[in-house]
Formats: structure tokens, sequence, C-alpha cells
């Protein structure tokens, strides 16, 4: 009987495990949200992630489980644990990624550099921080944010008074350093049970609104030194961390040279699309690969160069299906990826893979076959 891999939220990440698990001979079951979301076509089960009683149903039709995100609350994750349950991640690792100031916490013991940072609970605290550095800051809410969502550059207490108002009990705020940056980096790495452990080249991320919006791999002119830290860095926090699957490592390269940690995903994640195309293992195989421990893929680009632009939005009129033909007949070697959902200002509706000897060639026709869907 194939192996079964349950995967937890029925968004794009779970509808692109789709394909390489029918390849790899795995049967891949869904616990969606709600009906017709973008993992349907895997979508065994409907329900909240945050309800035991649903979990715990859908998981005992499954060897393993894992996520389209990380959002499933701890006491969850350590039932399933405790009622002997494979979870990949396991929720000892994936703490570090619901919550950033355990992260930040964590990645000191560790001793990976970071932005400094402090937790603040009251005006006070927070202008504190400010004043020590250069009178400006990111405020961060320490779980649930994505895509730009929960974080605000302060350069006063003040400006953070809704949220420190809404602090309860023990609660606080992630404060961290307004870091001079000159671009933002991702390394990813993937980790099976057993040990082993795979990193695809470090890549750059351009964002737009706080969104993703294109990636270029692997990261130009990077030098020797930030492809071997880089590397480093996310090879420790695997290890550290005990994160199985896979890890996406958010990076700063500094005006200073300083290679810098900003955030953690440990799931597929946008910084990896690229590989579904330009890599001879992509995220998506890798991370079935790996959570159900089998041997892990190589991870070496298939070309010099691979680009990634999100398709951001949708078409203003008429649908995603109808602008297909156009795209591919004007950009034929464009690899186009679309998740199924609705068109929404900002909302990630899909990507467009380009690969080539010149990135300034796969720069170009990878935006002009994106710009086709808005």
């Amino acid at each position: 009987m194939a192996l079964r891999v349950g995967v937890i939220g029925g968004g794009q990440l779970a509808r692109m495990m789709i394909a390489p698990a029918v390849e790899l001979g795995l049967e891949l079951r869904v616990l969606a949200e709600a009906e017709g979301m973008s993992a349907s076509l895997a979508a065994t089960a409907v329900g909240d992630y945050r309800d035991l009683d649903v979990v715990r149903a859908f998981a005992q039709d499954v060897d393993v489980i894992t996520f389209d995100h990380e959002h499933v609350p701890q006491d969850v994750l350590r039932a399933l644990v405790a009622d002997g349950v494979a979870v990949h991640p396991g929720p000892d690792a994936l703490q570090f990624a619901q919550d950033k100031l355990v992260m930040r916490a964590k990645l000191a013991e560790l001793g990976v550099p970071q932005p400094e940072w402090a937790a603040v609970r009251t005006p006070a605290e927070l202008q504190d921080f400010l004043d020590a550095h250069h009178g400006a800051g990111v405020v961060k809410t320490p779980r649930g944010g994505y895509d730009g969502k929960g974080v605000r550059v302060v350069r006063a207490a003040a400006e953070a008074d809704d949220w420190l108002g809404a602090l309860v009990d023990d609660d606080a705020l992630l404060v961290e350093e307004l870091v001079p940056f000159v671009r933002e980096l991702a390394q990813q790495v993937a980790r099976r049970p057993s040990g082993e452990i795979v990193a695809y080249p470090v890549v750059e991320t351009v964002q737009r609104d706080g969104v993703c919006a294109e990636v270029i791999a692997p990261a130009p002119a990077a030098s020797d030194r930030l492809v071997q830290v880089a590397e480093g860095i996310g090879r420790s926090i695997a290890e550290g961390l005990q994160v199985t699957g896979m890890l996406a490592v958010e990076l700063f390269e500094t005006d200073d040279d300083r290679i810098l940690v900003n955030e953690l995903a440990m799931r597929p994640h946008n910084s990896g699309h690229w590989s579904q195309d330009g890599a001879v293992t992509g995220q998506f195989e890798q991370h079935l690969r790996a959570v159900a421990d089998l041997p892990l893929g190589s991870t070496a680009p298939r070309a010099a160069w691979s680009v990634m632009v999100n398709i951001l939005g949708g078409p203003v009129e008429g649908t995603i299906g109808q602008r297909f033909g156009a795209a591919m007949a004007e950009h034929p070697s464009a690899k186009i990826h679309t998740y199924g959902k609705e068109p929404r200002p900002g909302r990630k509706v899909g990507h467009v893979n380009v690969s080539g000897d010149d990135l300034d060639d796969a720069v170009y026709v990878a935006r002009a076959a994106a710009v086709h869907f808005d």
C-alpha cells in the first residue's frame, strides 16, 4: 500500500505537492479549511485545523502529517505526537516558526547572526529600544503575521500604542533594529528524520508592499563567502531546531557585509518556487521525500539562472484561465503555475518560472508572461 501523507491546510503549497506525490507513488490527503480551496483535488476532509477532534480523525487515515502552513496550535500537534502520529516538522521545531519571540531567543542560543531585538510590553520599553537604535525599529506581532502583515516600522513608541494596548497577560511585542540591508536573500535546506540534509542555492528575493514579487536563483553577484555563510546558517538552524521537511531561512544582506536571519518557514516557501522547473529536485518533491524519510534529491540547478515572478491579484476583467493562451503563445519558454484562486488585489494567484543562460532575458520573459494575468 502506498505511503499516505496527510497535509493540514488546503492552500497552494498543498496543491503543488499533488503532482510530485503522484510521481513518487505517495498517496496525498489534504485537510482543507473550506470547500473549493487550492488543493481541493486532494482534499479528503474539510474542517478546522484548530479542532483536535477534526485533526485526530484526519490523522487516523494517514501515515505521516505535514503542513501547508504553520498555524496548527501546539496543543493539537502535541496531542497527535502523544497518539503516536508521525508529525513533520514536529511541534518542538514548529514552535520556532509559530512565535517570533521564541525563534529569536533560540537563534540567539544557537549563535546564529540576527538583528538586535527585544521583547517589549510597554511604551517606555519600546521607546528605550528606539532611542538605543538610532530612533527607529521594526515592531512585529510574534504570532500569525505573514506577507507584511503584523509588521510595522516605527520611530516613536506611540506608533504602536494600539498593539501595545491589546496585549494581555504576559504577551509582548517583538521589536528589532531597522536593518540597513542592501537586499533580501533566502536559503532553503531540506532535512529528513534520519538526519540527511541538502541545501539549495541561496537566492535573491524582491519584496513589494511586504509581499514576495520576484526571486532570482542563484543570487546574482554572490561571493563564495556569502554562499558559504548562508548555507551554513541554513544547516545550523535545521540541525539545531531538528527541522524535518523543507526549511526556508529569510535573510538580510547588510551594507556592511553581514548576513542576518529575518524569519523562518518550515514548509515549502515562495522563495523556492523557482525550483519546480529550475532544479533537479523541486522543493515540493523534496518536502515529500523528507517527511516520508526517503533519500533526498539533488538540488543542482538545471540552468545558469532561474527567475520566478509572482502573479499578484489576477485579471481585473475575465478569468485567469482566459489568459493562458496568449501568455503561452508569446512566451513558450515560460512555465506558468496557477493556484485555482479567485482574483483579488494583492493576492498570490500564481507564478511564472523561466530558466536560461542569460539572466536579463529570463527576467524579461518571466515578467512579460506574468503581465498577461494582470
